[in-house]
């Protein structure tokens, strides 16, 4: 439901930017350089089993929060419909064991999740261009925080993701866009030296909103 009313914000502030538009602007085309700039929010939802060091199930998960933080796109048109992105940026998600009784938050760290992918963009020559996109991604856990006498090691890793998303071409190079990510991804977390383990898959929806400009 997250991730429902976020992509519904996202749809509307596109929706009031796109009346704006003028009849003159730039269509994409091969050798085409796109940078978007976007406001993004990973939406995990994850809730996965903690277990003993033995596979005993403890009767807790491993919860991890969301985060909204500003994102950067840069596509590069291959030909005239088909490109290559790379996204960059970092976000900061909240660690919890929860469970009868128990709502304790055991980590906080950042994520630096770049995801490269292979898009292909209908009607380039349009106003509105929609595309869909499939790629790889590398998540990178760092500046790790403990929290109430917890010790937790979460391992960096590749996953892949699928993308759909439109440009709304507005005067010029500039363009609105709205941009949504699937990425699936699953991790090994360790509490208190492999006391307590989790595969935690975070599979996160990336939902993203902002505007872009055309070299």
């Amino acid at each position: 439901m997250t991730t429902v009313r976020f992509a519904l914000a996202l749809g509307a502030a596109l929706a009031i930017a796109a009346p704006a538009a003028a009849q003159d602007f730039r269509p994409k085309e091969k050798g085409l350089l796109m940078l978007n700039a976007r406001i993004s929010g990973v939406l995990t939802d994850a809730e996965d089993p903690i277990l003993t060091a033995g596979g005993v199930d403890s009767g807790l998960k491993a919860k991890v929060g969301d985060d909204v933080m500003p994102t950067l796109g840069l596509t590069y048109f291959l030909t005239d419909n088909l490109a290559i992105e790379a996204i960059a940026g970092t976000t900061q998600h909240e660690v919890k064991a929860v469970g009868p009784g128990t709502d304790v938050k055991v980590h906080e760290t950042w994520v630096l999740p770049p995801v490269v992918s292979l898009q292909y963009h209908f009607a380039p020559q349009a106003k509105v261009s929609p595309y869909v996109g499939a790629g790889i991604n590398y998540m990178i856990f760092y500046g790790g925080e403990d929290e109430n006498g917890f010790k937790v090691d979460i391992d960096d890793g590749f996953g892949y993701a699928l993308q759909a998303g439109v440009d709304v071409a507005l005067q010029g190079p500039w363009s609105a866009n709205l941009d949504v990510k699937k990425v699936f991804f699953e991790t090994d977390a360790s509490i208190n030296g492999g006391a307590l383990k989790s595969k935690v898959k975070l599979d996160p929806w990336v939902v993203s909103a902002g505007f872009g400009y055309k070299f």
